[in-house]
């Protein structure tokens, strides 16, 4: 196996109802910097997604929940600790982001806590992590 690193990051494509729109949300309440091709936060190791303008409504398909669950991630961050989490939640809900999911710990799995947004055009962005702090 090659121990060198070969993929540095991955990127979510979207297909979206109204480009313009939806870079101004992403912007605005999600605190990305836009460019002409991507929506980016905490540089393309972060948040990455290219936002495309899809051809007709019908095209816009997030992602449906999977057997047993009642949400569906379209993508998903990676949250370094708990005090992060937090601050992105709070970020985001006092810029008016559509919160889908209010952030809970599963105490099973780490534990890990979660929330997660819906765009515009409702894709659900999930950001979760365990916390560095805890034992």
């Amino acid at each position: 196996m090659n121990p060198k690193k070969q993929i540095h990051s991955s990127l979510k494509v979207l297909l979206v109802s109204n480009l313009e729109r939806s870079k101004e949300y992403y912007q605005n309440v999600l605190g990305c910097e836009v460019t002409e091709w991507w929506v980016i936060r905490d540089g393309f190791s972060g948040l990455g997604i290219k936002l495309l303008q899809a051809n007709s409504p019908g095209d816009v398909q997030p992602n449906k929940p999977a057997k047993d669950t009642n949400t569906a991630f379209d993508v998903y961050c990676y949250v370094e600790d708990w005090s992060s989490l937090d601050e992105l939640y709070e970020e985001f809900r006092e810029k008016g982001a559509m919160i889908t999911i209010e952030p809970w710990i599963d105490h099973s799995a780490g534990p890990w806590k979660e929330f997660a947004i819906k765009d515009i055009d409702n894709y659900c962005i999930g950001f979760g992590g365990t916390d560095k702090k805890l034992p």
